[in-house]
Formats: C-alpha cells, sequence, structure tokens
C-alpha cells in the first residue's frame, strides 16, 4: 500500500494534505525518514509515526456498543454523546452511530465508518429486525397485544406488524419482547403508550444478527468476522 493512502485512510488528512506531511519529513516507517509519498508499506508489518504519533491503521471499524442511559446517539451535542465512550480508538471522529436509540434507552448500539453498510441496515427495504427488551408500566395481557401484532397507524407513520411476547407479568409492571423492522422516533415507546402501558425501561438487545450478549453498559467490543459476514448478506452486501 502507498504511505500516502494509508495515511489518508488512517484519518490524517486528504491525499494531496499527506502528501505534504512525507514530503516535509514528518513521517517515519521503521524508525526512517520517508519523504516519497508512493513508499510502499504493509500496514499489519511496518511501524508508520507522523511527528511520533503511531498510526494505527484500520479501514473499516465495526463496533457493538452497550449504550448506557444519559448518552445521545450522535457525533456531536452539547450533551454527552456515545462517541465520548469510544476510549482507545483511533480517530473516532471518522466513526458514526448506526441508527439511534433514545437518551434513555439503553442496549445495542453498531458503530462504524462504513457508510454503505450504514445506509442499507437503516433503510426500510431490507427489514434488518431490531429486538427490544421493555419493561411497562402494569399488567400486560395477550389480546392487549393483538394492536401491535396487527401494525398500528399513527398520524406521521405506520407501524408495521411487530412480534411481541410477554416475558413476565405483574399487577405493577410487566416484562416484554418485541421485533420491529423499522426505526421511528420513539416508536416502541408510542406503540405501547397506545394500548395503555407506558414504557419504564427500554433496551435493545439485538440488531439484526448482532446481539448485545453479557457486553458490560458503556463498553464496546469489535464485531467478529462471522458476525460482520452474517450482517452483509442481511442487506445484499458480499
Amino acid at each position: 500500500m502507498r504511505l500516502d493512502r494509508l495515511l489518508a485512510e488512517a484519518g490524517f488528512g486528504t491525499r494531496s494534505q499527506v502528501k505534504k506531511l512525507i514530503m516535509k519529513g514528518h513521517v517515519t516507517v521503521n524508525g526512517e525518514v520517508v519523504t516519497v509519498p508512493k513508499f510502499q508499506v504493509d500496514p499489519e508489518k511496518d511501524e508508520v509515526l507522523v511527528d511520533g504519533e503511531l498510526v494505527e491503521y484500520e479501514k473499516d471499524y465495526y463496533l457493538i456498543l452497550n449504550k448506557p442511559r444519559g448518552y445521545v446517539t450522535s457525533t456531536k451535542d452539547r450533551e454527552m454523546t456515545v462517541m465520548e465512550l469510544l476510549a482507545g480508538i483511533p480517530r473516532p471522529e471518522k466513526l458514526f452511530p448506526v441508527g439511534r436509540l433514545d437518551k434513555d434507552t439503553e442496549g445495542l448500539l453498531l458503530i462504524t465508518n462504513d457508510g454503505e453498510l450504514a445506509h442499507r441496515l437503516t433503510h426500510p427495504k431490507w427489514k434488518v429486525p431490531k429486538v427490544y427488551y421493555v419493561v411497562v408500566e402494569g399488567e400486560v395481557k395477550e389480546e392487549e397485544l393483538e394492536p401491535l401484532r396487527k401494525g398500528m397507524e399513527f398520524k406521521d407513520f405506520k407501524a408495521k406488524p411487530a412480534k411481541v411476547r410477554i416475558l413476565s407479568s405483574g399487577k405493577d409492571s410487566s416484562e416484554v419482547e418485541i421485533e420491529i423492522t423499522e426505526g421511528k422516533y420513539h416508536q416502541v415507546k408510542r406503540m405501547f403508550s397506545r394500548i395503555g402501558h407506558p414504557v419504564k425501561y427500554l433496551k435493545r438487545v439485538k440488531f439484526g444478527n448482532l446481539e448485545l450478549g453479557e457486553l458490560p453498559v458503556g463498553e464496546f467490543r469489535s464485531l467478529t468476522p462471522k458476525e460482520l459476514e452474517e450482517l452483509k448478506k442481511l442487506v445484499g452486501l458480499r
């Protein structure tokens, strides 16, 4: 791989900007100053530094974050954003969350820099399933879930039929699992409010083939090769 391409893809600037960095002697490869932009390097074997900063190259990032409550699903905001949780990831400004979770919602959030994959995962054409664990007010009965299973119409959108099952039901609150394929604003909360059971707690536990599992709240991990392969297959990518 050309040195200038490596630096550009690692986030050190445009191809023309990194060429200037290289030609001015700011870059070393295995301890030697290199001033030729087309110099060939192996990102997996060669140590490349820019003004002493190690270049950690990985063209595409695919991360599962267990989003805590209180964080906004955004790259920039006056409040705390999910991007602040990505400690140790080089050039986090190149990453972005796929879809969104409300500020008070926890759970699985995919973060990447792969724009094509993100676009397909959020496009209604591919109907990527999202599964949520929900705690609602009051005792939920099977017959009350029929409107969710048949589809619900709101002023701004029509929710497609959802898969819903009761995990536990009590006088004060009930635990429910719901699977939807859309991701409209406050969709799950609005659906349960419509049937008279406001949401007390909401957590996304699955997105496509990805599962949150035992990942601690506030922490993240990379997708396994198998997870990534299956995720791309879901939306027609190799």
